[in-house]
């Protein structure tokens, strides 16, 4: 999961990026980078860290022009190496740097037809890389050595299609020539456009998420379409073309529970919305299935599902109430590298209040629930405090397979939900009960704000993957990669390991705001 950002301005961009890229910074922890176009020359800072600790006063000021494009990144490909930093740059055809969010599931096969048919090479193993490589290549097919035109860089978009398969929501910047930005055919990653209507003139902006658009002061236009790509030249000339044969809307439904931030629209939907939602839906389900439990208070664990929780108690007409405390200040828990040192680190960064679980039956209220480390570690925080009996709700269906579009999951044998019942997962967490979400509730819960939208990647749970190229054996290939990586490379890379039971895209962004 990574940000991506691209500005075309009438003044310089440097700090336009450098802003955005804080907002985006739930998306991607471990590395930050900004480009810059002035005339026919980059200007490009990036490495690892956050985008506070980056960017100091001497990086923005060489970071000259009124055209760029910024990069936050969490590793989901390749490793977490510096050199792996975004954005990626080619000297040929033109000069290209491009900024990716996403994964390929192809970038074998594509790293090989580099080598042997493209006589391109790839430096790092990064499938962004790759990414980038396909797009010039097929750049350098269209122009021929003519003087490049915004027909050609469509139809270069359209090559890629033809050969990349899995999730890219792309942003790209072609030396003297403008900003180019597309998203694959299934539209599986978010990408928006957004202007301004400044003195000098309009300035567009392309960035994952609206929530970027409103902090900038950007007005929000629209999503790109899947398979779409859009080009603005650095006059600030807008141009888009459809370049897939047949697209489809199927978004990763991971982004509307917890990856987006809550007051982000993607593809016409308010995450916020869907988040109260889900609740609703949750709560109805309670009623219908569960209404033999006794509950006394809804509490939700920070931050991600308070709108739910929220809703849970609205809807049951029950209490909700604020039972955990979290230490804003103890770091990123989800990249511990053990089991041991996650389940210390739950305990450092989450104090429950006493007095609302003591002698009560309580309903905690989570987002998802992947490994079940942090769930249960909850579960024992709340008895330890108290709690009579303690109820487990999940937002989101069981979590059973990996996600491999853009989303470091853990291997199938990683996740608590695989191979096990309902009631074998209630009682490896030590709840007295669980409640998940249904899949189909989920999709109708997101449905609500936009009709059109029926059909979402949600792999996660059902195990069909949209890109159609997804089956056991590149899961077993992928797994087994994975291994071999640990075994490589622990303990210096166990934080590419990923705890998605702690993400918390909110309490990044406000982490990152005190900053």
């Amino acid at each position: 999961m990574c940000g991506i950002l691209g500005i075309v301005g009438k003044n310089p961009v440097n700090q336009l990026l450098y802003d955005g890229l804080l907002v985006l910074q739930h998306r991607g922890q471990d590395a930050a980078g900004i480009v810059t176009c002035d005339g026919n020359t980059f200007f490009m800072h990036k490495n690892n860290g956050l985008v506070k600790d980056v960017f100091h006063t001497r990086h923005m000021r060489s970071l000259v022009g009124n055209v760029g494009i910024g990069h936050v990144r969490y590793p989901t490909a390749g490793s977490s190496s510096a050199a792996e930093a975004q954005p990626f740059y080619v000297n040929s055809p033109f000069g290209i740097v491009l900024g990716h969010n996403g994964n390929l599931t192809n970038s074998e096969q594509l790293k090989s037809e580099m080598f042997r048919q493209d006589l391109r090479h790839i430096n790092t193993s990064s499938d962004s890389e790759v990414l980038l490589n396909v797009l010039a290549h097929e750049i350098e097919k269209t122009s021929r050595n003519a003087v490049l035109n915004t027909d050609m860089a469509f139809d270069a978009v359209a090559g890629v299609h033809k050969r990349c398969k899995g999730a890219y929501a792309v942003v790209a910047m072609i030396a003297n020539f403008g900003l180019l930005a597309f998203r694959d055919p299934h539209g599986i990653r978010p990408l928006v456009i957004g202007k301004l209507d400044a003195e000098k003139g309009t300035e567009y902006i392309v960035a994952s998420e609206s929530v970027a658009l409103d902090v900038l002061g950007f007005k929000l236009i629209r999503d790109v379409e899947p398979g779409e790509a859009v080009f603005i030249d650095m006059e600030g000339n807008f141009f888009s073309r459809q370049c897939a044969e047949k697209p489809t809307l199927t978004p990763c439904i991971f982004e509307y529970v917890y990856l987006a931030r809550p007051d982000s629209v993607i593809d016409g939907v308010s995450v916020y919305q869907t988040r109260l939602d889900m609740g609703t839906s949750l709560a109805e389900k309670i009623k219908r299935d569960w209404s033999h439990l006794k509950i006394d208070v809804v509490i939700p664990i920070p931050d991600t599902s308070r709108p739910s929780a929220l809703q849970v108690g609205i809807t049951l007409g029950l209490n909700y109430r604020e039972g955990f405390i979290k230490n804003r200040y103890i770091g990123r828990t989800f990249i511990m590298p053990g089991q041991a040192l996650r389940k210390k680190s739950v305990r450092q960064k989450l104090n429950p209040i006493g007095i609302e679980f003591k002698g009560k039956n309580v309903l905690l209220v989570d987002d998802s629930i992947v490994r079940g480390t942090t769930s249960q570690q909850i579960v024992q925080m709340a008895r330890d405090a108290g709690a009579n009996k303690v109820y487990f709700a999940s937002a989101a269906p069981p979590v059973r397979f990996p996600n491999v579009y853009g989303i470091d999951m853990p291997s199938r044998d990683e996740l608590l939900a695989t191979g096990r019942t309902d009631e074998e997962i209630c009682q490896e967490i030590g709840a007295d009960a669980l409640i998940y979400q249904d899949l189909d509730a989920l999709v109708k819960d997101i449905s609500l704000s936009n009709p059109k939208m029926k059909v979402f990647d949600c792999s996660c749970s059902d195990g069909k993957y949209v890109t159609g190229d997804v089956d056991a054996a590149y899961l077993n290939r992928i797994e087994a990669a994975r291994g071999d990586m640990n075994k490589k490379h622990k303990p210096a890379n166990a934080s590419t390991q990923m705890d998605l039971n702690l993400i918390d895209s909110d309490e990044d962004a406000e982490e990152v705001a005190e900053a």
